[in-house]
Parts: structure tokens; C-alpha cells; sequence
């Protein structure tokens, strides 16, 4: 068994207040190397960590570590701000990533859902890794995060509408997920990977949005249609027990 984290136990995700502090300047992630790796759709990938330093966005497992103990690229060389957000946090992190994902429709998306091998090689007893966002593009409402506790299953559906300075928290093990975006340019975001420990949890804690624990935070940050899918994904996931672990279809 692994430490989950009990503010993630209802849903499987949560909406936390936009980043404070100056903006990171674009240049950050526009300059940054990256990755043709592909996940979730048409993605290049930008490691800002790795298991070894190296330029490489292979899990962690194939170095035979957990997700865990992340170590800096040179990347982070070309991006202090966003690598300083990160370590701010203060937690134990694993893979630290900006990913690029260039525009495609919603139907494309969909049939990207997938869960992550976030736990691989995870020792029992230690924290569950679960994944951050923290959305960098400059253009509001263009992508919507699309979340599903069973993938062919709309009723179980979350839809967050998303905007520049977003943060969210979700168990990616959990929840089939993926990034509905339009276009017309790439949309960025970092994601990285943490350890659900105590210091993680007070992140969390500090940074989280009024309501964005309960169905009706889900559905505000949703809207329209979608809110509906989410109160209804919210209602059907309370009913159902989840499982310590799950068969995935799709690891980045």
C-alpha cells in the first residue's frame, strides 16, 4: 500500500489558485530543447529533469528508479523561473517537463485518454506519485483538461476549462486524462511529478482555490455543458470504491 493523499480521494483531482507572483517570461519554455515524444496527442516534450540529467524523457524505470529524485537537465540552465516554481514547492519530484501540444479536435483528443505509470518500481509504503500542472500558454480558454474515471464511460466525465497561470493536482494512475486544445498555436504547460508526502499535502493546502475540493468548484471551473459532465462524473465516482491499482493502457 502507498500514502494517498486525502484531499485527492473524493475525485481524483484538484483545482488550486492561479500562481502568484511576476509573470515567467514565455521565453522560458519557447526556448527551451525539446523532445519528439509523443503522449496524449501530436506532443514534443522539453525534460527539465530526467533520472540521470541527461536529455531524456523515458521513464524513470528503464534506469531502474521510481518516479522520483528527479535530476536537473541543462535545461534548467535556460529556465530558472519555472525550474525556482518547482522547488519552491519543496517536495520530492520525478520527472519535471514542458509539454508542447499542438492543436487537434475534440474527437482526435478523446481518443487520446490514457492513464500514467506513475508508480512503477514505487516501493509499498512510500507516497504515491501523483502529477502537477502548471498551464504557461498566453491565450485564455483554448484548451480544456478532459478527466474520466472510466474511459468509455462519459457519465464518469470532468471537463476544466483552462487558462495561463492554472494549477491543478491529479492522480494520473487514477484518471484517464487528456488535453482537448483547438489551436491555432501549441499550447504549454509543466508537469511534474511528486510524491504524496506531507509537504506536497501543504502545498496543496496553501494554494487551493475556494471550493475547488467540492463538485461544484469542478463544475464552476467546467462551465456550460461540461459542467454538467462533471457534476455527474463527481456523483458517479463517489459511489464507486477505486482500486490501489489499475491496468494501464498508456505510460509517459
Amino acid at each position: 500500500m502507498h500514502r494517498k493523499l486525502d484531499i485527492l480521494a473524493e475525485k481524483g483531482f484538484v483545482i488550486l489558485r492561479d500562481r502568484q507572483g511576476s509573470p515567467i517570461d514565455p521565453a522560458e519554455w519557447e526556448s527551451l530543447e525539446y523532445m519528439d515524444w509523443k503522449s496524449g496527442g501530436d506532443t514534443n516534450f522539453a525534460p527539465l529533469t530526467s533520472a540521470t540529467g541527461e536529455m531524456d524523457c523515458r521513464g524513470f524505470w528503464d534506469h531502474g528508479k521510481p518516479d522520483k529524485g528527479g535530476i536537473w537537465t541543462k535545461n534548467r540552465k535556460m529556465a530558472p523561473g519555472l525550474a525556482d516554481y518547482v522547488e519552491r514547492i519543496g517536495g520530492n519530484f520525478g520527472r519535471v517537463r514542458i509539454i508542447k501540444l499542438n492543436p487537434s479536435d475534440d474527437a482526435t483528443a478523446l481518443r487520446q485518454l490514457h492513464l500514467d505509470d506513475n508508480n512503477r518500481l514505487n516501493p509499498s509504503g512510500e507516497g504515491w506519485v501523483v502529477r502537477s500542472w502548471l498551464e504557461l500558454d498566453n491565450a485564455a480558454g483554448q484548451s480544456t483538461f478532459i478527466l474520466r474515471e472510466d474511459k468509455d464511460d462519459p457519465a464518469t466525465e470532468s471537463r476544466i476549462r483552462l487558462h495561463p497561470g492554472m494549477q491543478l493536482v491529479i492522480d494520473t494512475q487514477r484518471l484517464y486524462h487528456v488535453v482537448s486544445h483547438p489551436g491555432p498555436r501549441p499550447r504549454y504547460a509543466l508537469i511534474t511529478s511528486w510524491e504524496s508526502d506531507d509537504v506536497l499535502d501543504g502545498w496543496i493546502k496553501r494554494e487551493m482555490a475556494a471550493g475547488s475540493h467540492s463538485p461544484a468548484g469542478a463544475k464552476a471551473a467546467a462551465g456550460g455543458k461540461a459542467a454538467g459532465k462533471a457534476a455527474a462524473g463527481s456523483k458517479a465516482a463517489a459511489g464507486r470504491k477505486q482500486p490501489a491499482d489499475r491496468k494501464l493502457t498508456s505510460a509517459h
